[in-house]
């Protein structure tokens, strides 16, 4: 699973010039703002946790830079405006979304959620950027063809092109698509000028395929309605250091079942769970783990990190990363982490590299037990970041996209 060390190396300094890069759009928009009314004429301060009373200090570790998201989060929530196509029939591939639930359901609740949003805009020249509303997931669902799906979006979108001026202003560059199942991405990949002039929400981040950190923006694969209730705050209650069940469908998962599937403290399974042994025996598995393993797949994304999230496990993922962290275990190489550029990861997460694999029980061994307690105190307050809602509620994960989507803004220019 090893890695030669020069492309490494290119790419985590691509990587870094793209996270910073995004600070300095960050940076520049708090510097503009403290010459703008907006400075009296609102209060900024970081989100609420649940409980009220706690600490904004302890809250704001989860967070790169928690006065400028407060700051930014606040403008907009009061400026931002999105347009939103009315083109497309809502009962074919446009407008709508197929379903709110299952592992796409990401794609569906953006779809509705942007809706009943105050960021919406019936005046395309109020808006700071163009939604382009059409869905894969409903062309798989009523079983398009992946060759018709390239034909569709293209049509699609050249028919917007032809008919409003907004695209040729920048060449599309303030228009943007979502799409949580891969087959949307690989779908608008035939079609070069949408993937690379505007910004695309997608569930699957990897590099390898395309995916440019500072102008597309990671979209959180959530697994909705969830089984069983939120965990948090039951430290006593996770015996069991690490735990994974699922396909061998990719190397490192192959590695992964080899290695520890017979290990008397990390739970691994070489494929899912029977239902047949009882109702919701792998969500609760969540419940009683410290350490939730999250190897990438045939697909870089899973909707087992929010689950872990969800259930309070700390996420493991095996990858290449900037901005990791120790709560969950993250294994999955070149793959760009949903908020990377708000949230910390490092304080809620554990990320590794693939060939990390081999060494995985020792690593999470090693983790203090202080450190451990930290982390999981951390999962409870960024779990609100990935949960969805009809309507949408403030700082959920709708609200999240939004601000990726906001801080991309600043960089079109007419």
């Amino acid at each position: 699973m090893g890695y030669q060390s020069a492309p490494s190396s290119l790419i985590c300094s691509l990587l870094t010039l793209a996270i910073l890069t995004l600070l300095s759009f960050t940076y520049f928009s708090f510097n503009s703002s403290l010459h703008s009314p907006l400075t009296t004429a609102y209060h900024f301060s970081l989100p609420k946790d649940r409980d009220e009373n706690q600490n904004e200090n302890e809250l704001s570790r989860i967070y790169h830079s928690p006065q400028l998201f407060a700051l930014n989060y606040a403008e907009m929530e009061t400026n931002f405006k999105v347009y939103i196509y009315p083109d497309g029939d809502p009962n074919t591939f446009y407008q709508t979304p197929r379903k709110l639930t299952g592992k796409y359901a990401s794609e569906g609740y953006f779809f509705q959620n942007i809706r009943e949003s105050r960021f919406r805009t019936q005046d395309p020249d109020q808006a700071h950027l163009f939604f382009i509303p059409i869905s894969c997931h409903k062309m798989r669902g009523k079983g398009t063809s992946y060759e018709n799906m390239t034909t569709i979006v293209q049509n699609y979108v050249e028919s917007l092109i032809s008919k409003y001026p907004y695209w040729n202003r920048t060449l599309g560059a303030d228009h943007f698509f979502v799409t949580c199942h891969d087959v949307g991405v690989r779908a608008t990949e035939g079609f070069p000028l949408l993937v690379k002039n505007s910004i695309r929400v997608v569930c699957s981040p990897s590099y390898d395929v395309g995916f440019i950190p500072h102008k597309d923006v990671a979209l959180p694969q959530v697994l909705q309605p969830f089984a069983l209730p939120a965990g948090g705050n039951d430290i006593e209650n996770r015996t069991t250091l690490g735990f994974w069940a699922g396909h061998r469908n990719s190397k490192i998962r192959v590695i992964l079942a080899q290695v520890w599937e017979n290990d008397t403290e990390l739970d691994i399974s070489n494929n899912r769970i029977n239902r047949a042994i009882g109702p919701l025996v792998y969500q609760q598995r969540f419940y009683r783990t410290k350490f939730c393993i999250c190897p990438g797949g045939s697909q870089v994304n899973s909707a087992r990190i929010a689950d872990s999230i969800h259930y309070g496990c700390v996420p493991g993922k095996i990858s290449v990363l900037i901005g990791c962290s120790y709560d969950k275990v993250i294994l999955s190489n070149y793959y760009d982490l949903p908020f990377n550029d708000i949230l910390d990861w490092h304080k809620f997460a554990v990320v590794l590299k693939e060939h990390d694999v081999y060494r995985l029980k020792q690593i999470l061994k090693d983790i203090p037990d202080a450190e451990f307690v930290a982390l999981h105190k951390n999962l409870v307050k960024v779990q609100r970041h990935f949960q969805w809602n009809s309507p949408p509620i403030r700082y959920d994960a709708f609200h999240m996209i939004m601000y990726e989507l906001w801080l991309r803004h600043h960089v079109i220019k007419y």
